[in-house]
């Protein structure tokens, strides 16, 4: 009776020993990492004929990597350098342009070529060239434009572009005596 009790013991011994043994359990952790895409924020505005002239064409302004790029192709120019500005207002309304008001210059600077030491305002791209067609392109970037960013210095919204029938001579005050605007653009989304 000894060896039965003794092997019931032994049966019994080997069974809350295993209910006592632990399992190890592996825990892995997952972190999910969330990446955002920024796509570059860009807004193509058409030009329209202003003070009786033809010149038409498209600006197009595209903000990637905290700097603005301006494309603007026109057409309908007289052949030689004209000037192209951002004015204070999108406001096109008026048969001479007049509506978009001043250059814009948020930081009250004189005007002048963009990036003088002496200043100049954030309005003022420059010259360009139109060809014997009439036809003319500039492309300018900066960082100290952005498109809708809400900072009253470098945001272009609400502003507007105005094409002029002569060249900027970059010294005269406040504007440049570039000569009549012959075309319009409000950069309004």
């Amino acid at each position: 009776m000894k060896k039965i009790s003794f092997l019931i013991f032994a049966i019994v011994l080997s069974i809350t020993s295993c209910k006592k043994e632990k399992k190890e359990v592996k825990v892995i952790e997952t972190e999910t990492i969330e990446t955002a895409v920024l796509t570059p924020k860009k807004i193509k505005v058409p030009l329209t004929a202003k003070s009786d002239s033809n010149v038409s064409g498209n600006v197009i302004f595209k903000e990637e990597n905290g700097e603005v790029s301006m494309t603007a192709i026109i057409s309908g120019l007289e052949p030689g350098e004209h000037a192209i500005h951002i004015h204070a207002s999108s406001d096109c309304s008026s048969p001479d342009g007049k509506s978009a008001g001043g250059h814009w210059n948020p930081t009250n600077t004189p005007h002048g070529k963009w990036g003088a030491e002496t200043g100049y305002h954030k309005g003022d791209i420059g010259n360009f060239t139109a060809d014997e067609n009439g036809n003319g392109t500039i492309s300018f970037t900066t960082d100290e434009w952005c498109i809708g960013c809400g900072d009253n210095t470098k945001d272009i919204l609400g502003k507007g572009v105005i094409v002029h029938a002569g060249a900027d001579d970059l010294t005269s005050q406040p504007s440049g005596a570039a000569g009549a605007r012959v075309s319009c653009a409000g950069i309004i989304q």
